[in-house]
């Protein structure tokens, strides 16, 4: 029986090889095919020699969440062979070099060994030793097109884009695929039972990874200021801020840039330099990953207390302390929303696709500088450094950004005594000036320590109890600003919450569910503070499971805290082991606990 576009094949090599470019043209290949593919860069965090991984899911249904189980597996390391041999479901296939027969231990009888002699195969055309060792990538390539039927003009194609420029490469690199291809045809079972057949499933969509999606966004929300210290996974948005910045933000005319980037010493500096940027009227923004949260949380309190916009986009990775740097989680939450000492809260915004990183990423720009306040953007390893399937991006070029509350000379002049930190319209927020705006009126400095409305050092309990409620006034308002929560179904007595990247497998677990008779409505988080939809969505449905991709429920936690909830509606699905959770393990995990509670199927709520 033969599979079409529906398999997991996942790579294994070296890190250092030159795989990386022959694994991401297979997937892009088939995504020109117009076939649904999401992609998982599985890596070390050293920069060579150690095993990495690349999976490719590919799926007629349009699924794009990690699936448990690998149907085709290209063994190329021989460091991981054994365990890259157990990890093929039943039925499956192992591609290796068999150049060197394969150990009796490594064999399986539920799986077919496909053996191409690559080494062999290479050693008559290329003499140059680093070239064999690249074009073997290339060549397993070739022969993949051939078993698994790939149109062979696409991926030709994708060699002509990839080596654009470097026209003496993309002859020996076609003439590698054609040798793959050639021997495949005539030694081996092409094509397998799972195959490819073009496909018209992916329309106007892109690929493309969150972090260069975030940093476009940050560019057309108008950040001008992007200091950040170099750490795992967050190190591509900086740098593809500033490559962007260089085309979209350099005057024509004088050629001068209108942007900083500034590599600072630490973290700690990095953060240090957002807010002194945002507090002379300037959009800035950082990029950091879990511990550079950590070493930020004083700055960020600072930010917070003083009340100046500050955008911070924290790329998830597996902790605590180095943790697993090349690894995905939703482990920052806690860290992010009360970073700090003190009675500290900050905006926490969940995006899902590379589309919402663009779009909250400039977002952010405007809520930071409408609330006074740090904005950080929570997406995740799985996100920023995958190249993920994606709605095109749109921008309204009448769009005007949302500066805030804002006094300009004239209306300082109005105003008989400005108070920096005065509640004049009810919402918590006071009107505040750029530095210089006015030669004797407005604020020129500002510091940490407890004030009065009028900005003027106090340790009066009074004083700063008032200030503490008009910041907790202010963050009730936040709520009602960030992007509201997505609510689907209607009617089920339970319920399922999500957010970020666990929206990914999501649609793919509930079609699994309901196979089980099991329902559920669905919610998305999409902010922090929660918004009203949020609790009355909890309170709607007798319980609600919540996923979180961490080991301590941490969106859980947050909305017991934040919502007085009773913890026992609300259900942990949890995974934190590095990857992206799977379908598989959010439907075994909803399914056991019907099963546990002995909780009827198919049970809707009553009108």
């Amino acid at each position: 029986m033969t599979t079409y576009n529906d398999f997991v094949i996942r790579f294994a090599n070296v890190n250092g090889s030159g795989s990386a470019s022959a694994n991401g043209m297979f997937a892009k290949a088939l995504f020109r095919m117009g076939i649904p593919v999401s992609t998982r860069n599985i890596f070390p965090s050293n920069i060579q020699g150690l095993p990495t991984w690349f999976e490719v899911r590919v799926s007629d249904k349009g699924y794009l969440g990690r699936r448990e189980g690998v149907d085709i597996m290209v063994a190329m390391n021989a460091e991981t062979f054994e365990e890259d041999v157990a990890a093929v479901k039943p039925g499956g296939f192992l591609l290796f070099d068999n150049t060197k027969a394969l150990a009796l231990n490594l064999k399986r009888s539920d799986i077919t060994e496909i053996g191409i002699p690559l080494t062999d195969l290479l050693l008559p055309v290329f003499t140059d030793i680093k070239q064999r060792g690249l074009f073997k990538n290339i060549t397993y390539l070739g022969a993949l097109a051939a078993l698994l039927n790939i149109e062979f003009d696409v991926i030709t194609g994708m060699v002509s884009t990839q080596y654009a420029g470097k026209d003496a490469l993309i002859a020996p690199n076609i003439r590698a695929l054609e040798i793959g291809r050639e021997y495949a045809r005539q030694y081996l079972p092409c094509p397998l039972p799972f195959q490819v057949r073009r496909m018209d499933a992916n329309g106007d969509r892109i690929m493309v990874d969150g972090n260069a999606a975030a940093a476009i966004g940050a560019l057309y929300g108008g950040a001008t200021v992007c200091a950040w210290y170099p750490i795992t996974p967050s190190t591509s948005v900086a740098e593809s801020f500033e490559q962007y910045a260089n085309k979209l933000r350099v005057d024509p005319d004088c050629g001068r840039r209108r942007f900083a980037v500034i590599q600072a010493e630490d973290e700690l500096s990095a953060i240090g330099i957002v807010i002194g940027a945002g507090w002379n009227g300037a959009r800035s923004f950082t990029a950091t990953s879990g511990p550079g949260i950590s070493l930020m949380s004083e700055f960020l309190g600072l930010a917070y207390f003083a009340e100046i916009p500050a955008v911070v986009m924290d790329i998830q990775r597996a902790g605590p302390s180095t943790g697993m740097p090349t690894r995905t989680q939703q482990a920052d939450l806690l860290s992010a929303a009360y970073a700090s000492h003190g009675d500290t809260r900050h905006v926490l915004l969940f995006p899902s696709t590379p589309k919402e990183c663009f779009e909250f990423a400039a977002q952010a720009f405007d809520l930071a500088d409408r609330l006074q306040t740090p904005v950080l953007l929570m997406s995740d390893l799985e996100l920023g450094m995958n190249d993920n399937l994606s709605e095109p991006f749109a921008w309204d070029d009448t769009r005007a950004y949302d500066r805030g509350k804002v006094l300009d000379a004239d209306d300082l002049d109005r105003i008989e005594r400005f108070g920096r930190y005065l509640d004049v319209d009810g919402d918590g927020i006071g009107y505040r000036t750029y530095p210089g705006t006015h030669p004797t009126k407005g604020a020129f400095f500002t510091r940490g320590t407890s004030r009065d409305e009028y900005a003027r050092y106090t340790e009066s309990p009074e004083a700063y109890v008032q200030n503490m409620d008009r910041l907790l006034k202010k963050w009730k308002t936040a709520a009602t600003l960030v992007p509201k929560a997505e609510i689907g179904g209607s009617g089920h007595r339970a319920g399922i919450l999500f957010y970020g990247t666990s929206a990914l497998p999501m649609q793919e677990a509930l079609d699994l569910l309901t196979e089980e008779g099991i329902h559920l409505d669905t919610l998305r988080v999409r902010g922090f503070p929660f918004g009203a939809e949020v609790y009355q969505f909890i309170d709607a449905h007798d319980f609600v499971f919540v996923v979180d991709q961490n080991r301590d429920a941490q969106m859980k936690t947050l909305l017991v805290t934040e919502g007085g909830l009773d913890p026992a509606t609300l259900i942990s699905v949890l995974y934190f082991g590095g990857l992206s959770i799977s379908a598989d393990t959010i439907q075994a995990q909803v399914s056991e606990y019907f099963t546990e509670q002995k909780l009827p199927r198919l049970t809707e709520v009553k009108s």
